[in-house]
């Protein structure tokens, strides 16, 4: 079954002194083109990282975010007390209370709810360096996230199987009418000749032989009988990879280009108004299947 190149995936974890997210996004693209915005923490990881997104997804233009953040708990261990700040505020709110005549006892409580005297001690960078969350955890987050593009991937794929299934059974279709009029258009070609022969074999310069060496090279040029049967030996086997397990989008761009290149020839070498419209036709459908082809993994 096909599965589109375009999708989404998320996996999150909160624990106790952490709160993490892994977010993949996957457009079109030709290759596998990766883009990764990790944490601190996690760049010497990030060859393997790559190397695991590389094995699972494949293709397309792949986006990757790791988002961290300490808890309110963890953060409150790398808090630290402004000292000189809070001894100016208690002083303040003491003279205050003498002033007033007010009680002293919450004031300490009081100075330290004053703005700036509990401040968080900036990290250094071996801090940030630290790996604060176990690499199992993250391997596990960014499998999960994988399965999760690749579920989106596969249910978007259902949705473009269906089309383009829908647009290769119109071709099929069109050759039936292609096949159906053939007859008519050789017997029409036969007539014709059967007409010029009748008057031209009076002539003193016809010559036999020559004549019927020609129109035996007429009548193969415009034979399509081989191009319909490999048409429909293409179609076939465009039907056989779209429901392959292994992602097809490549071999399924290669396969209708031999579609296409079968109906041009149908088209150059009937000779006919009537082919020429259904070919027409093939041709406006192999471009809708080759459009949707390049969201095809």
């Amino acid at each position: 079954m096909l599965q589109s190149m375009t999708g989404f995936g998320t996996a999150r974890q909160d624990g106790d002194q952490y709160s993490i997210t892994i977010d993949i996004r996957s457009l079109n693209s030709k290759g596998l083109d990766l883009s990764l915005r990790l944490p601190r923490f996690l760049a010497d990881k990030e060859h393997e990282i790559r190397t695991i997104l590389g094995k699972s997804l494949v293709r397309g233009k792949v986006s990757l975010s790791v988002d961290y953040s300490g808890t309110t708990k963890a953060a409150r261990t790398a808090n630290s007390i402004n000292q000189e700040l809070l001894q100016h505020y208690y002083t303040e709110l003491e003279n205050a209370a003498d002033l007033v005549g007010a009680s002293k006892n919450d004031l300490f409580r009081l100075a330290l709810q004053m703005p700036e005297v509990i401040q968080q001690a900036p990290r250094t960078e071996e801090e940030d360096a630290q790996m604060p969350v176990p690499w199992e955890i993250i391997t596990e987050l960014l499998q999960e996230a994988i399965a999760n593009l690749n579920r989106f991937r596969s249910d978007e794929g259902k949705a473009l199987t269906s089309e383009i299934m829908a647009y290769v059974d119109r071709i099929r279709i069109l050759l039936a009418e292609v096949d159906k009029y053939d007859p008519v258009r050789l017997e029409y070609i036969r007539e014709r000749i059967r007409t010029h022969l009748a008057e031209i074999s009076n002539s003193e310069q016809f010559n036999q032989n020559r004549f019927e060496q020609e129109m035996i090279y007429f009548i193969e040029k415009l034979d399509i009988a081989e191009e319909k049967v490999r048409l429909i030996n293409h179609l076939h086997y465009f039907t056989e990879t779209v429901y392959l397990p292994e992602p097809t989008g490549k071999k399924l761009a290669f396969i209708s280009q031999e579609i296409g290149r079968e109906i041009n020839t149908i088209g150059s070498k009937a000779n006919d108004a009537t082919i020429q419209h259904l070919v027409v036709e093939m041709k406006e459908e192999l471009e809708k299947i080759k459009e949707q082809l390049n969201n095809i993994l």
